[in-house]
């Protein structure tokens, strides 16, 4: 394990933004995060530490003046099973979509709607990922951890991780805490399909698959995926940049009367889910670029650097986007990246 200074983060953010981490250290097991928090409190006396996963989740704005702890713990197991369930247990540094094409061979049910989705492990509970009608909480089981400060193992059962839509209790309460080792699945062994989403029905009838399985289902979310979400490699991008807004029935009902158009997703009597990639495009912000920061033009809910932009550009682009949406429609949209 080797401590460096000034190290670069630019090939380790999807955005590509070049900024420097005053201290960059690389863990591959464990024990190494263990020796780590050991390390660094005694040598670099508690400087701020910062976990990246996979990088497809944030935006800087600038160097950070700690510690970047990249974590690329690996491993899959089964941990349990019995004749309705598998326990299917990952390592933090696991790539996400690498568990979820594990899971699809060996015919383990309840995440093949989260294919594609860029990051690792560890970083998805974190956000409660989510995509096409599945969230990560619908499938978790326990996730293990370790105390920054105090270095005690911590296990974490999905009532203590308090998930809510795009967060959790490591996002709130427990910000900052911990390190997240390893996360626990419960999946199906039974066809339980959820294809409820427009798009995915329809990429499903354009396929005409005779009969349905995980498989197709996971095929059709990387083709919807595909065709909505820049290659972060080309252009780019942390995938949505905003959380959709989440309205009253009464404010939903004035929108819609005032935007016949308008789309929303019902969550409950009383609660609706608007789509924030419509309020963008509404607003015109669609395919429109500010020097080398813009708005995906097959999806507004895309920033995307197109090369040289610094993360100031694309965070003040992002203001600016909130405020013409409030503006129009008096609703206020929240950044889901996480901005450093």
């Amino acid at each position: 394990m080797e401590i460096k200074e000034n190290y670069s983060l630019k090939d380790l953010n999807t955005f590509g933004v070049d900024v420097k981490a005053r201290y960059f250290v690389e863990v591959s097991s464990d024990q190494e995060i263990k020796s780590f928090l050991s390390e660094y409190k005694s040598k670099l006396k508690d400087k701020p530490i910062l976990i990246l996963s996979g990088g497809s989740n944030i935006l800087f704005t600038k160097d950070y003046n700690g510690i970047v702890l990249k974590v690329n713990t690996k491993g899959i197991e089964i941990i349990k099973e019995n004749k309705k369930y598998v326990y299917v247990k990952a390592k933090a540094g696991e790539v996400w979509d690498d568990l979820v094409k594990y899971c699809i061979d060996n015919n383990f049910g309840g995440i093949e709607n989260l294919t594609f989705i860029p990051g690792r492990v560890g970083a998805a509970p974190v956000q409660n990922i989510g995509a096409y009608g599945v969230k990560i909480k619908d499938v978790f089981y326990k996730l293990n951890t370790i105390n920054i400060k105090t270095r005690k193992e911590k296990r974490f059962l999905k009532k203590d991780c308090d998930f809510g839509y795009r967060r959790s209790a490591f996002t709130a309460k427990s910000k900052n805490q911990y390190i997240i080792l390893s996360v626990t699945l419960k999946l199906h062994k039974n066809s339980q399909f959820n294809i409820q989403y427009d798009d995915i029905e329809k990429e499903l009838n354009k396929i005409g698959i005779q009969q349905l399985d995980i498989k197709v289902i996971s095929e059709a979310v990387c083709k919807v995926r595909t065709a909505k979400l820049p290659d972060p490699d080309q252009i780019g991008n942390a995938g949505s940049f905003f959380k959709n807004p989440l309205v009253s029935l009464s404010e939903y009902k004035k929108l819609s009367d005032a935007y016949p158009s308008l789309k929303a997703f019902q969550l409950s009597p009383e609660k609706y889910k608007l789509y924030a990639g419509w309020l963008i495009e509404h607003c015109g912000w669609k395919d429109k670029r500010i020097g080398n920061a813009g708005v995906y033009r097959n999806n507004a809910l895309i920033l995307v650097n197109y090369g040289g932009a610094k993360g100031s550009d694309i965070l003040e682009l992002s203001k600016q986007i909130q405020k013409s949406v409030f503006d129009k429609f008096e609703v206020k949209l929240e950044p889901e990246v996480n901005i450093v």
